[in-house]
This record gives C-alpha cells, structure tokens and sequence, in this order.
C-alpha cells in the first residue's frame, strides 16, 4: 500500500491492521496517532529527526535497550516525577505542591501572552484550556470516583478523549466553552480538595482497594486497583499534561525548543492496554 508523501496514517493505519509485515514503503512525515505498535519490529530503517512520544518500555535500538536510559533522564532533569511515583503520603504531597506551583507559573505565563493564546491549538494538539478541562476530568473520574468513592456526575467543562463512552450520562457536555478563568476556578477548587485529602491520608490506607463505585462510570478499568495506583493517575497525568502545555506555548511563540509531538498520556495509555477489545 503506498501512502503519499506527508499524508497523516492515523486514520488509514486501522485500514491496515491486517498487515504484518511493510515492505519498500515510505513512511516520510506520516504521522502514527493512538496508534498500538506493540512488537513491531523496525529492520533496516531509515530513522532521523524522529520523535517519539508514548508509554515507551523494552525499547530495543542497535541491541541496546533504550528505555531504561529515557526514564532515568527523565527523572534527572525533572526530580518530582521520583515523588510523584513515591507511596509516602509525605512525598505525595511534596507532589503535588510542586505540581501546583509548576501550573500556577503556567498560568501566570498565560496571563502576559496576546489575547486568545489559551485558545490556541498547535499541531492539533489540546489547547491550554482544553489541557486544563482534561484534569479537571482526570480528577473527577481517578480522584473523587476512584479514590473518595464518590459517584457524583463529573464536572460538565471537563473534557474527556473522544474514546470514553457514555460521556452525557456521566455528566459531561461536550458542547463547553469555558472560559479559562471559568475552568481555573474548578482547578482551584479540585486542588484544595486533593490537598485536604492527602493532609489526612496514611501509609497504611493508600494500599487499601480503591472503592469504585458499581456501574460503567469511567474508568472502568480502575476496579481492583488500589488507592495509590489511581492516585498516581492523577498526579502522573498532572506532571505529563503540564508538559505537553509548556511546549505548546514555547512552539506557540517560536521561544521553545521542543519538537512537536505527543508526551505520554498516562491514563490514554493505561487505557489502550488494559481496556477490553
């Protein structure tokens, strides 16, 4: 199957799930969106100026076992991730205070960038507000539903991936236009709850099952999962959604030196291992 030049496969690739093998193809600026390459095998390839941004592990380049060197650089040039990853409650917390105060100077950033900029979308990718309505969801289904037990309808401005069913009946309007002043007040308030909640929380109950609530309500993946895992969805999504914000603004105002590309999404790429096809 030849794909022209530049032409996205992102949609065209489920066209060619069937296929086992490529050969004599050239794949120059496609682009591979939620996509699984789990055991693919890259021979012979020609491979420059790429990038590649997922759930990366067991990465295998020229017989050298990468992915092991990608996590601990990771986590040197950003400490808070070996918190976030932490089952103290008293690092968990250290977590989320820097998590915060990381967004805070995000949005401070936002404050002195031209009119409409927390609109603006780069390379397809969430805008600021959209990013912020995505933790406002990750909150309201990993935190209040996962670990509070809560089955509360989500907040109508989060936002969920397209892939998340029944989005209406959890309480979800995808029709939101929120300002972002309208979705930070939410943040605010989500913080503060979080925060009160891991001031209390001890070492022995974050191991403890989380109380999923019965019925369909998202994730449903989460059920037997403890505590803790669902917490580190939430901070994990914090930290990498924080990330994929920064480099959107510095791509925005030509000031940033990252390459366009998706971060990992921790909670999508749980979700395309572990839900059921």
């Amino acid at each position: 199957m030849d794909l022209d030049r530049g032409e996205s496969v992102s949609v065209r690739w489920y066209m060619m799930l069937g296929m086992k093998r490529f050969e004599e193809q050239d794949f120059t600026d496609a682009e591979f969106r939620e996509c699984d390459l789990t055991r693919a095998r890259l021979i012979g390839v020609v491979l420059q100026d790429v990038v590649i941004d997922g759930l990366v592990s067991n990465l295998v380049v020229n017989g050298v076992e990468v992915a092991s060197y990608v996590e601990a650089e990771l986590d040197r040039r950003h400490p808070v991730r070996l918190l976030i990853r932490s089952a103290g409650p008293v690092d968990l917390r250290q977590a989320h205070q820097q998590l915060q105060a990381d967004w805070g100077m995000t949005v401070e950033r936002l404050g002195e960038m031209p009119d409409g900029s927390e609109h603006q979308r780069v390379g397809g990718e969430w805008s600021a507000v959209q990013t912020l309505r995505h933790l406002v969801f990750v909150h309201d289904s990993w935190f209040r539903r996962c670990c509070l037990g809560s089955d509360r309808p989500f907040t109508a401005l989060g936002l969920a991936p397209e892939y998340v069913p029944d989005q209406a009946e959890q309480g979800l309007d995808r029709a939101a236009n929120p300002s972002l002043d309208e979705v930070l007040a939410v943040r605010n308030a989500q913080a503060v709850e979080l925060e009160h909640w891991l001031a209390t929380v001890t070492a022995d109950e974050l191991p403890a099952a989380a109380p999923v609530p019965a019925g369909s309500g998202w994730p449903p993946y989460a059920k037997g999962k403890s505590v803790l895992q669902c917490l580190h969805v939430v901070l994990k999504e914090e930290w990498a959604h924080h990330g994929f914000c920064v480099r959107d603004l510095g791509l925005a105002t030509d000031t940033g030196d990252q390459q366009p590309g998706r971060h990992a999404d921790p909670e999508r790429d749980r979700d395309r291992h572990q839900r059921p096809a």
